[in-house]
């Protein structure tokens, strides 16, 4: 008898110490995974929740700008002297400021009928590893926009050759994307850049009239 709880009491003493091996295997895998892993998951998860913000912006931008098809003259006044060259712009305030509220709105209107998006990524490409990017099996990427989207119009000038200067209106689009993978979930923000408008002038940069937009 006394053998037999010999015998039982070595083999809870195993038991316990393999329970115990398995604990402290485990808690060093996920301290691993926190450290070299996460980080890369994360900055994936990013990478692939901007990306398809970019396609759900990207199409109300280029629908909305379809719809009104604008011009460079509906955002901006050219005034030029008496050679033709272009001396001053007059910013169309007005216009300017409907253009960013529709896009705000649409935008908005956009992400909310896209409000809960999944994607699947291959765990491989979750790594920085590129032998193992695209393969292995996918894992679900859950993209929810946080609602908060700001549009401004930029003005940008730049060199389009000898004595003459290309001015560029695009809308600068912001927005804040919550999105999550198993164990991990993450906010970032995102910015995108769309050309609404542009003119090549005659001579160098010309004088704004009203200010910059």
């Amino acid at each position: 008898m006394r053998k037999r709880n010999n015998h039982k009491k070595h083999k809870n003493i195993f038991i316990i110490a393999i329970i115990a091996f398995l604990m402290i295997l485990t808690f060093f895998i996920i301290r691993s995974i926190e450290k070299n892993i996460a980080p890369s998951a994360v900055r994936q998860g990013e990478y692939y929740s901007k990306l398809t913000a970019n396609k759900i912006i990207n199409k109300a931008v280029s629908d909305y700008l379809t719809e009104n098809q604008y011009q460079y003259n509906d955002f901006s006044a050219v005034l030029y002297d008496e050679n033709g060259k272009a001396v001053s712009i007059e910013s169309l305030t007005g216009n300017i400021n409907k253009v960013q509220s529709d896009l705000v709105l649409r935008i908005s209107e956009e992400l909310s009928g896209n409000k809960n998006i999944k994607v699947k990524i291959p765990v491989g490409s979750l790594t920085d590893s590129y032998l193992l990017a695209g393969k292995g099996f996918s894992v679900p990427l859950n993209i929810c926009s946080a609602g908060n989207v700001d549009v401004k119009l930029k003005s940008e000038f730049t060199s389009a050759g000898i004595n003459q200067t290309c001015h560029r209106i695009s809308a600068v689009v912001s927005t804040e994307i919550n999105s999550s993978i198993p164990l991990y979930s993450f906010s970032s923000e995102a910015e995108f850049e769309f050309l609404i408008a542009e003119n090549v002038l005659v001579g160098g940069v010309p004088d704004y009239r009203t200010g910059k937009f």
